[in-house]
């Protein structure tokens, strides 16, 4: 029996069971009756969405999820496919895939190629390589190529000085603003510069040692994580994984090996949006060692709970969202000032990522009503943020059969999408596209349907 026919016998058998008539589930579900008879009888597959809807409506445990589900990559296969290249996978991804839980280890380096003009070609293995010229300072300016990253902690300084004790805190005032920036300003702007001021940063620790190098390689290392993130939302998923990665390599360097741990967190966000979620799943709770800080710890928990909500286990989902607010909730009470790891701009991460479970779970309307409050709280001037989530809840409402008020909530944010592209909010976008389809004959549907698919095409 094909899986389209399967899908469809056990959705009559449920909805039977339930007592409802196709007129009643069609109602309930927003869809019209016509295609939810198709899909009964096997004439029409049907979609990720509606099988998570027929779930939760009709209490299948993730049993009409798996019929419709298309077979799944392994995890292997994946980490190659989200990886940027031949030598890149890191112990920690092939950890990941064993079933691993520490997520520790050293990786295989960065030369690789990112689209961007400024790329760290001038590592040598040991040392200083050949002077190079130009880049970043004025025309004939020697400017040398860096060590590798592993030969950083016991190069002796190349120009021994005492280094201002107010240095690092600019450095560090330079990385919250950029973050800033990065609320309002196309990514593809920022992820030069972000690299620059890595390097930057690297080179003010070869001119020092101890605990002075070790704090600038950390600073270096946010500041490229950070850079990895918009080169995500700018679409590079190579640069992304390949920047993530050598913030751990540098983070290492200053003898902080914490951050290997959320670089499995952001690959894990990689495999999300990719539709796997067993990957995500694997990758994120081999991110959540005992040694390592609560917050990466929680920051993981949510997204492994994010990907038992795509795989349509929701125990093992809630689960996860309850031991990422604990960590959450620990790693509030125990700030010690450093740079935040993750978004600083939503108020409460765990219950923002409940509503977005919950609407993969296949409950909308709930989902809707945890967006609507969280999204409330997210500042005026964080206007990426504001764009993404609003776009989510703009979703959720759309699955929940409010249509007219999903266009509503969407076009607020179309305009800001044009100042501040995102990969990531076009998956989003894509996915209420397919929502709206359902309501076709809904004036305010035809009316916004054009300007959607401008952002879809402008954003991408």
């Amino acid at each position: 029996m094909l899986s389209s026919h399967r899908f469809g016998a056990e959705l009559r058998r449920l909805r039977e069971a339930h007592g409802l008539s196709l007129d009643g589930l069609a109602r309930q579900l927003s869809y019209s009756k016509g295609y939810l008879s198709k899909v009964e009888s096997g004439q029409r597959k049907a979609s990720q969405e509606l099988a998570r809807r027929c779930d939760a409506l009709l209490g299948a445990e993730g049993r009409l999820q798996q019929l419709a589900a298309r077979p799944e990559p392994t995890a292997r296969a994946a980490a190659h496919r989200t990886g940027p290249g031949v030598g890149f996978r890191s112990r920690e991804a092939a950890e990941a895939e064993a079933g691993h839980s520490h997520g520790y280890g050293h990786s295989h380096g960065y030369g690789h190629s990112h689209g961007y003009g400024y790329g760290y070609g001038g590592y040598a293995g040991t040392g200083y390589a050949e002077p190079r010229t130009g880049r970043g300072g004025p025309e004939g300016l020697p400017v040398p190529a860096l060590p590798a990253p592993e030969a950083l902690a016991a190069l002796p300084p190349q120009r021994p000085t005492a280094l201002d004790p107010g240095v690092p805190a600019l450095l560090r005032e330079q990385l919250t603003q950029y973050r800033a920036l990065g609320q309002h300003l196309d990514p593809v702007l920022l992820v030069p510069a972000l690299q620059m001021q890595s390097e930057t940063a690297v080179r003010i620790a070869l001119r020092c040692d101890g605990r002075a190098r070790a704090e600038l390689l950390l600073i270096a290392a946010h500041f490229i994580e950070f850079g990895g993130w918009m080169a995500q939302e700018a679409g590079d998923r190579h640069a992304a994984l390949a920047h993530t990665e050598r913030a751990v390599e540098l983070a290492r360097a200053g003898g902080n090996r914490h951050l290997a741990g959320y670089a499995l967190v952001r690959r894990a966000l990689i495999t999300f949006y990719a539709g796997d979620a067993a990957t995500t799943v694997a990758l994120a709770t081999a991110a959540q060692d005992r040694r390592l800080p609560p917050r990466i710890r929680g920051l993981a928990a949510l997204r492994e709970a994010q990907g038992h909500a795509l795989g349509g286990d929701r125990n093992r989902c809630l689960r996860g969202l309850e031991r990422a607010e604990v960590l959450l909730d620990t790693a509030d009470a125990d700030r010690d000032g450093g740079p935040v790891i993750g978004s600083a701009n939503i108020a409460d991460p765990a219950a923002m990522t409940t509503g977005w479970c919950l609407f993969d779970l296949g409950h909308a309307r709930r989902a809707a009503e945890v967006l609507d409050r969280e999204c409330a709280r997210i500042p005026l001037s964080a206007a990426r943020a504001r764009v993404r989530y609003g776009l989510r809840r703009a979703l959720a409402h759309a699955g929940a059969g409010e249509a007219e008020h999903a266009c509503a909530i969407a076009a607020e944010q179309l305009d800001t999408l044009a100042d501040v592209p995102s990969a990531t909010v076009v998956a989003d976008l894509r996915r209420l596209d397919r929502e709206l389809r359902r309501f076709r004959a809904n004036r305010a549907v035809r009316e916004f349907q054009p300007l959607l698919l401008r952002a879809i095409t402008g954003s991408c």
